[in-house]
C-alpha cells in the first residue's frame, strides 16, 4: 500500500504544481509576454481550447468538451485503478510514469471543466518558429510517456521461451 501512497503523492504534487504555475501565469502574463532567453524561450499565456497541438480546437464547443473531458477521465481512472491493483508487480519506473500521466491529465482536466480552456504558458521557439505552448501538466504527461518507452526499451526483462525471446515482466 505504501507504493500506492507514493503514487498518489506524485499525482497530487503534479496537480498542485501545474495549477499553481497556471495561476501565476494567468495573473502575470494576462497582458504581456516575458522573454527569458531572446529568440528561444518566452513565457506567454495561451488559451488552448483543444487537445495537444490544438487538436479539436475547431470542433463545436459541446462536442470538444465532451470528448476531451471523457477521454481524460477514462485515462485517469484506468491509470489509478491499474496502479492500485498492480502496485506490487509494477517496476518503479512504470508506477512513476503512471503517476505523472495521471497528475498531468488531472491538471488539464481541471482547466477544461472549470475554466473552459487549458492555460498554456511555456513557449520554446527558434526565432519565429514556435513549438506549441504548453504547461507543467503537458510536461508531466510527456515525461511519463517517455519513462514508459525507456522502461520498455531498456529495463523490461526478456525471458527465453522455446528458443524465442519473448517479453516478460
Amino acid at each position: 500500500m505504501r507504493r500506492f501512497y507514493l503514487f498518489l503523492l506524485i499525482v497530487f504534487s503534479v496537480v498542485f504544481l501545474d495549477l499553481f504555475t497556471k495561476e501565476i501565469a494567468e495573473r502575470y502574463l494576462a497582458n504581456r509576454d516575458i522573454t527569458i532567453i531572446p529568440g528561444f524561450f518566452d513565457l506567454t499565456l495561451v488559451w488552448n481550447r483543444g487537445a495537444a497541438f490544438g487538436i479539436l480546437a475547431q470542433a463545436p464547443d459541446f462536442v470538444r468538451k465532451l470528448i476531451l473531458i471523457f477521454a481524460s477521465l477514462i485515462a485517469v481512472i484506468i491509470a489509478v485503478f491499474y496502479a492500485y491493483k498492480k502496485q506490487g508487480s509494477l517496476h518503479p519506473v512504470q508506477l512513476y510514469a503512471l503517476a505523472l500521466i495521471s497528475g498531468g491529465a488531472l491538471g488539464n482536466l481541471y482547466d477544461r471543466i472549470f475554466i473552459g480552456a487549458v492555460r498554456d504558458f511555456i513557449d520554446w521557439h527558434i526565432k519565429s518558429y514556435h513549438w506549441p505552448a504548453f504547461n507543467i501538466a503537458d510536461s508531466a504527461i510527456t515525461l511519463g510517456i517517455a519513462m514508459f518507452v525507456f522502461y520498455e526499451i531498456f529495463l523490461k526483462k526478456k525471458k527465453k521461451i522455446d528458443g524465442e525471446v519473448s517479453p516478460h515482466q
